[in-house]
């Protein structure tokens, strides 16, 4: 489950054991405080989930050092199942964004954001998970999305996080066929799983955005199903981050994803 400090005071230890949380990196980057303890409390009874937002890893310039640095100290404090970032790109020459802009499918971007990974992974000593973007126009590429992820892990030996609610967005709003992308992964380099729930733009006629502000769609549910048919049964996590819903109810869905990757544990 995505954690929000709105949630803090609802988490207990009776909680069902499979229950693990994801929190946002740059919202801890912080020195001490009553956020960054309350998280380490819980770090304590329940794995947590790195996620980062800021790192540019498919931009065009080197990763900050000083955001590096931040993120290193950060992931000392608390015990991590795993780090993962975005395949996307928020700033250059000194400039943020503040938006995941896409990252150009082409041979010379492979091998920048490849160069990008391996400077990443060094810096945290660790292995990262790299998600898979919500696409909402055609660019003109030189090979599939699913090749590019996959050529990532080949040349950095990093992970997949593979978000089912982006792919859904990216079959509707440019064609993707999900199935074919699905099968392109090799699962063992698949590490985690992500839904939630998104929403029509209100100008542009047909177009879904990634708003993670309502209820995972029935179709996003049944992408799911077939991914983990796949792949296999992976760890699914529920991203809600706006409109959020009482902890009770975002807990209900979340069992949902375990009934289902507990279905397929039984046949593996």
């Amino acid at each position: 489950m995505c954690l929000k400090p709105e949630y803090f005071n609802s988490i207990h230890t009776n909680l069902d054991g499979d229950l693990w949380f994801e929190v946002h990196a740059e919202n801890y980057l912080i020195q001490g405080g009553p956020r960054l303890e309350k998280l380490q409390d819980i770090a304590s009874h329940f794995p947590i989930s790195i996620h980062g937002v800021g790192a540019s890893l498919g931009g065009p310039d080197p990763i900050s050092k000083e955001h590096l640095d931040r993120l290193t100290n950060l992931l000392k404090l608390i015990p991590s199942a795993a780090f993962s970032e975005h395949i996307a790109w928020s700033g250059t020459q000194g400039n943020y964004l503040g938006n995941l802009m896409p990252t150009p499918l082409t041979k010379q971007s492979l091998n920048n954001t490849a160069q990008n990974i391996l400077q990443f992974q060094n810096a945290l000593q660790r292995p990262i998970l790299v998600e898979n973007p919500a696409n909402y126009l055609n660019f003109k590429s030189e090979m599939p999305e699913s090749e590019f992820m996959m050529s990532l892990v080949q040349k950095t030996e990093c992970g997949i996080l593979l978000d089912v609610n982006n792919l859904f967005l990216s079959a509707n709003n440019t064609g993707v066929d999900a199935h074919s992308y699905i099968r392109d992964l090799d699962p063992n380099v698949v590490g985690e799983i992500h839904i939630a729930g998104h929403s029509k733009d209100p100008i542009e006629k047909g177009l879904l955005i990634d708003s993670h502000d309502s209820p995972v769609s029935k179709e996003v549910w049944e992408l799911l199903q077939t991914t983990l048919s796949l792949l296999g049964p992976k760890p699914v996590l529920i991203e809600r981050d706006d409109n959020l819903p009482t902890f009770d109810v975002l807990l209900d869905e979340r069992n949902m994803a375990q009934k289902l990757i507990n279905s397929y544990k039984n046949l593996v």
